[in-house]
């Protein structure tokens, strides 16, 4: 079982997504504030701002607060938030990118570094693990829009690279560049998606045993942690066996 897509599954059995929901608001609503500011307010002329609110829409953002993060933008009431990416490696040299925005750079880089010393890890120089990924659109839709052949024939039609069906559901890859027009089409085909987001998809995998995997998880629920990191990908891999244990 591969690296993000068992993720949310290893998160809800820890019991996690009711403490991850909060944050979880606040990081779409910085990535929709972002998004606003740097291009139009207007969703439907600004491809990355639709695409958060899409995003918010489906993690049941309330729409007040969608509304609000677009207005602080508006009228220029948001703070400066840069985007910064940090690469690593985690316990068993598993590839670790962790995307941040923050209005200190010097502080996010500090924490950054620091929960990766603690859990066994160590931060690297940008660009030292990505070239193990690939900058990809991920939609993602519950197993009871249809099976895997109306699927795959939909995400064929919208343009999309693979498709990924299980028991949990559909996952549907497109290049990055191709997401929200992807999205679109797969949403007048298919309904409206339980997700949909740029992702980094591994190309190499790391597999871990069960020792591991526990290291891996408590370095990637610390940087999840911050409120500055927005999305934190590692290429790690682990048995059915393994998985039953965590």
């Amino acid at each position: 079982m591969a690296g993000h897509s068992k993720w949310a599954n290893i998160q809800h059995r820890k019991g996690r997504q009711d403490a991850v929901r909060s944050k979880l608001f606040s990081k779409l609503a910085k990535e929709i504030t972002v998004a606003a500011k740097m291009g139009d307010p207007d969703p439907e002329k600004n491809p990355r701002l639709r695409l958060a609110v899409k995003e918010a829409k489906s993690q049941s953002v309330p729409k007040d607060v969608i509304d609000r993060a677009i207005s602080k933008a508006s009228i220029g009431d948001a703070e400066n938030y840069e985007e910064i990416r940090y690469e690593g490696y985690g316990p068993g040299g598993v590839a670790v990118i962790v995307e941040a925005m923050t209005d200190n750079r010097n502080r996010t880089a500090s924490v950054v570094r620091s929960t990766f010393s603690k859990s066994g890890g160590n931060l690297a120089e940008t660009g030292a693990v990505s070239f193990m990924f690939e900058r990809k659109g991920l939609v993602s839709y519950n197993s009871n829009v249809g099976d895997a052949e109306v699927v795959f024939d939909a995400a064929i039609l919208a343009g999309a690279e693979d498709v990924e069906s299980s028991d949990d559901g559909h996952d549907i890859y497109c290049e990055g560049s191709d997401l929200n027009e992807v999205s679109n089409i797969l949403e007048k085909n298919l309904g409206e998606s339980e997700s949909s987001k740029l992702i980094w998809k591994p190309n190499v995998t790391t597999e871990l045993d069960l020792s591991g995997a526990e290291k891996l998880m408590k370095l990637i629920n610390a940087l999840e942690d911050d409120d500055d990191v927005q999305t934190v990908t590692a290429n790690f891999e682990v048995s059915d066996e393994v998985m039953a244990q965590l």
